[in-house]
């Protein structure tokens, strides 16, 4: 539980140096690139001293290349995502990723969902509805259909990791994503990199080192704890981001936000419970696998 809570408060501060970085002029493009940049070596050298340099050997490189496509554009979205919103709301809104991913498992995977579940959607979508409040024009609606969008996105990695999760270990699932990301991000580069003073290179930095951290703590949580247990911790984002806002002048969320948010994670933990229960009985209905923040490997 306290990996799973050092993950995510290391991922709300990786999302929140994007917005700086993005006032510093930093483009989405230069943020993924330096993420993955300095987080790979970070990883490979989590791979190297665990479960082996070997390990990293996949015939599976195709539904890699497919987990890194989904999830490179799953980030770049989430980063947009905070950029657009206050970091609170955008984290809050990212909590969806569990509903996206129970409707995307029936419609996609044919998996039976009871309508135990799907009242945890409907619940999950009216936080939604209370907390941005269309007719209000508290937040711009480019900004929830982002943060909506990416939180789709990440339900589908979700999706992808349980096929390659019955082959490939957490480490080389991770390593992947980082290495076949370059390939797409190093062309990007050519066209939108461009020089930053040093204030901005170490907000660079800064993203990169906790981008790669977290993804080791979430590797870790799962590996000293069940999915049951570790999941709930997901949402203490929303204690870090509305901290974090507040420490760099975007005040405090909206009474709005905080019920709507309760309504959301309510929705989020039912599903996870519901999961727990029907994975001790597959023949009955499936297990999917969920996470409220976004998969980072």
């Amino acid at each position: 539980m306290a990996l799973r809570l050092m993950a995510v408060l290391c991922l709300s501060i990786m999302f929140v140096t994007g917005r700086i970085a993005a006032n510093h002029g930093v483009n989405l493009i230069e943020t993924a690139f330096y993420r993955q940049l300095i987080a790979l070596p970070v990883v490979f050298a989590t791979v190297a001293l665990t479960t082996g340099v070997g390990s990293i050997r996949t015939r599976r490189i195709g539904v890699h290349a497919t987990r890194m496509t989904i999830g490179l554009i799953g980030m770049i979205l989430n980063f947009l995502s905070y950029i657009l919103l206050p970091p609170a709301e955008a984290a809050t809104i990212g909590f969806t990723m569990p509903i996206f991913g129970t409707i995307l498992s029936a419609l996609i995977l044919r998996e039976a969902t009871g309508i135990h579940r799907w009242g945890a959607v409907l619940l999950g979508f009216a936080g939604v509805l209370v907390m941005v409040r269309p007719d209000a024009g508290h937040f711009p609606a480019e900004g929830v259909a982002v943060a909506l969008a990416a939180a789709v996105l990440t339900a589908m990695v979700s999706l992808v990791l349980r096929e390659l999760g019955r082959t490939e270990q957490a480490g080389t699932v991770v390593f992947w994503f980082t290495l076949l990301s370059m390939a797409p991000l190093g062309l990007a580069m050519l066209f939108f990199a461009q020089p930053h003073d040093a204030a901005t290179w170490g907000l660079l930095f800064v993203i990169g080192v906790v981008g790669g951290t977290a993804q080791i703590l979430l590797t870790a949580a799962l590996r000293y704890g069940p999915v049951s247990v570790v999941l709930p911790m997901d949402y203490s984002a929303i204690i870090w981001t509305t901290l974090l806002g507040a420490f760099i002048g975007e005040g405090w969320p909206m009474a709005t936000t905080w019920i709507g948010a309760v309504l959301i994670i309510a929705s989020g933990l039912y599903i996870a419970w519901r999961e727990h229960v029907r994975a001790r009985y597959p023949l009955k209905e499936p297990p999917v696998v969920s996470s409220a923040v976004p998969p980072q490997g």
